[in-house]
């Protein structure tokens, strides 16, 4: 489905993580928002780079250590691109020391979450962010 055609009012979220499980997890807390909210999942950096030219994204999730394109250089590939860096993202990361923390956000994440994260935390932050989206639109 390409952003065009979505229906209107409803807010695409993109989860980036390698792990099945946790993705699940993400996509069920996350989609506690309400009922105005669509997931789309990415079990890799590369899967994410080839979803986020399909449709547009109002918040992108994503975890660091995974396969082939991490979520640090998927963090930095947004947000220096013009055609994505508008769009809100959180890391969600078992890597939780102040220096990877610092080190995601000074590339561009509006949130850093270390694993396991407080599923009303994560809801708190992604519901700001994707006000905040709704209101820049």
């Amino acid at each position: 489905m390409s952003g065009l055609g979505r229906e209107i009012g409803v807010q695409r979220i993109l989860i980036v993580e390698d792990s099945a499980t946790m993705r699940s997890l993400l996509a069920s807390t996350l989609e506690g928002l309400g009922a105005a909210i669509e997931i789309c999942e990415a079990e890799s950096g590369f899967e994410a780079l080839r979803c986020l030219p399909r449709d547009a994204f109002d918040l992108i999730v994503t975890d660091i250590n995974m396969p082939d394109i991490n979520g640090l250089e998927l963090v930095s590939f947004v947000k220096t691109s013009a055609a994505y860096r508008s769009i809100p993202l959180i890391i969600i990361s078992t890597e939780g020391s102040e220096r990877d923390q610092a080190k995601g956000l000074e590339l561009g994440a509006d949130a850093y979450l270390v694993k396991p994260f407080d599923p009303d935390q994560l809801n708190r932050i992604a519901g700001e962010l994707l006000e905040k989206r709704r209101g820049e639109g």
